[in-house]
């Protein structure tokens, strides 16, 4: 039942939670569209959520990362995407789309971790001892308030980072050793059904295509066809309060093409906005450049949240997940492929044809080297005859083990070295090197949402109070939730809306595995050995 009375709807960036928020809004709330609009600094909407041809010289494709799906805990993503049509066919929807795509290419990895002597190892032993195994029940025993901030590595000895479950586990999720052990406690929880198929991440789900064609796309296709408007070039730099609680918006600075303007909200208007971003000063490389790594907060994400911070306690701390550039960064490379010699002879090494085998790490490699191929072609533009590859290292700053150098400082061409040295290709390395254009993106913020807190040092998603305006996205607090997942933004989203337009609807629940008899021995199986 439509809930809409007046006002209009301001969004402050254009991701996920944004675009979520806009459908739940027009889906749920009754508002029309033409009352939303969406205020987006980019010329792209989607956030984190990309891919889209190289903005560099060379050219070639590129996505930033891969997000995971997961067919228990994506209830929110699921609920949104039964709502929204494919753009290939309006009678079948994005979730449709994704059910059938993953009958057709299921995941299963048959070559999860790869040793230093290039032997494909046996992931199915994660390798606990009886330390690391009560170790890992002690963190899960644990309530938050206990843990606090501290890290991961103040709850486990040396030899569970050695262990093959540890290496499948952080870099499926891209945690560090320094990060929050909180942070991972709650993806234990939440992801406990993963524990005995990580060795294969056949829980996983794939889209059609890259995450913009087969989401972000749909979605804001959707959503201009029902009258959202997205203001591109539009960065908002601060909020203006009524009150000096700070719990009525009153209005929104913003700057277009170099000029400051003021957007009036009345009390019956509302505002959502999107705090920091993960992929906020972005910076991209290509075979002879060699990506910036920026540490002086150009984005307006980061900024935007700090002026907010500033002006109530119960706003959160910016500072905390953004002032640590050296432990929340990594980077990742593209490649495409102007041939099929490279997959082929992954595909024939691995044993995974593209689009089912996931992550494949190099467990010993000093980069922490991990590559998906993805199933072809995946990009709805994508040339006849030409491939993509997508690959990550955690290790950015350590010397490669055939280049000698750290990524961070290596051009595209020296990244593309260290990947076939990996493989030991030599026969077909000089093809390789010619037919493919690389993509390199340092993103100095991508694992900030996973950096140690405290309480309070994210806001929730709707301040006590707040009358009409409520927060977005990864650095919100929803209670038992694993950030770095599109679902955690969908659900701010339908938090937020549905507070504040009185739908009674229920949010669907957060999956517990533990509370499915066969789950919870399964995992406990695993764990316990």
């Amino acid at each position: 039942m439509a809930r809409y009375g007046s006002g209009k709807v301001y969004l402050v960036g254009g991701g996920i939670g944004a675009l979520a928020a806009a459908a739940f809004l027009v889906r749920d709330a009754g508002v029309p569209g033409r009352e939303i609009t969406i205020l987006e600094q980019l010329p792209v909407v989607g956030g984190s959520m990309d891919g889209s041809k190289a903005p560099t010289a060379e050219g070639g494709y590129v996505t930033r990362g891969g997000r995971m799906f997961e067919e228990e805990h994506y209830v929110c993503l699921w609920n949104l995407l039964e709502s929204i049509p494919t753009l290939d066919d309006p009678v079948i929807s994005v979730r449709q789309e994704f059910l059938a795509f993953n009958i057709e290419h299921p995941t299963r990895s048959r070559s999860r971790i790869i040793r230093g002597d290039r032997s494909i190892a046996d992931a199915a032993d994660l390798g606990f001892d009886t330390r690391s195994r009560a170790d890992l029940m002690r963190l899960l025993a644990l309530p938050e308030r206990l843990i606090g901030s501290r890290r991961i590595d103040e709850f486990f000895q040396p030899g569970f980072f050695e262990t093959n479950f540890w290496c499948m586990w952080r870099t499926t999720f891209a945690f560090q050793t320094w990060h929050s052990a909180i942070e991972l406690r709650r993806y234990f929880l939440a992801f406990v059904q993963e524990f005995d198929r990580i060795h294969t991440l056949s829980g996983v789900r794939r889209s059609k295509y890259n995450q913009y064609d087969s989401v972000i796309l749909p979605i804001h296709r959707w959503l201009e066809g029902k009258g959202v408007r997205t203001e591109f070039g539009t960065t908002v730099t601060d909020v203006r309060f009524a009150d000096a609680a700070c719990r009525r918006v009153a209005a929104l600075e913003v700057t277009r093409g170099g000029e400051t303007a003021l957007i009036e909200v009345d009390p019956a208007d509302r505002v959502f906005l999107t705090l920091g971003s993960m992929t906020a000063d972005t910076a991209y490389g290509d075979r002879d450049t060699v990506p910036e790594l920026i540490r002086d907060k150009r984005d307006g994400s980061w900024r935007l949240w700090e002026r907010l911070a500033a002006k109530a306690p119960d706003f959160g701390r910016p500072q905390a997940f953004s002032s640590s550039v050296d432990e929340s960064k990594w980077e990742s490379f593209t490649l495409t492929l102007h041939g099929p010699a490279l997959l082929d002879r992954i595909t024939a090494y691995t044993g995974n044809v593209p689009g089912s085998g996931a992550l494949v790490t190099w467990k010993d490699s000093s980069w922490l080297l991990s590559i998906v191929v993805p199933a072809q072609p995946h990009f709805r533009d994508q040339d006849p005859d030409t491939y993509t590859l997508w690959g990550y290292s955690l290790f950015g700053d350590r010397p490669g083990d055939y280049v000698g150098k750290a990524m961070d400082d290596c051009t595209g061409a020296e990244v593309l070295d260290e990947l076939l040295g990996h493989l030991g290709f030599d026969d077909i390395a000089d093809e390789v090197r010619r037919t493919t254009r690389i993509t390199t993106v340092q993103m100095p913020y991508i694992d900030s949402q996973f950096m140690p807190r405290a309480v309070r040092d994210r806001p929730y998603v709707i301040p006590k109070g707040a009358q009409n305006y409520a927060f977005l996205g990864q650095f919100t607090e929803v209670p038992e939730g694993v950030v770095f997942t599109v679902e955690y933004s969908v659900r701010t989203a339908m938090i937020a809306v549905y507070h504040h337009y009185g739908i009674t609807r229920p949010i669907p629940p957060m999956y517990h595995g533990l509370t499915d008899p066969k789950v919870a021995f399964t995992a406990l199986r695993t764990a316990l050995g």
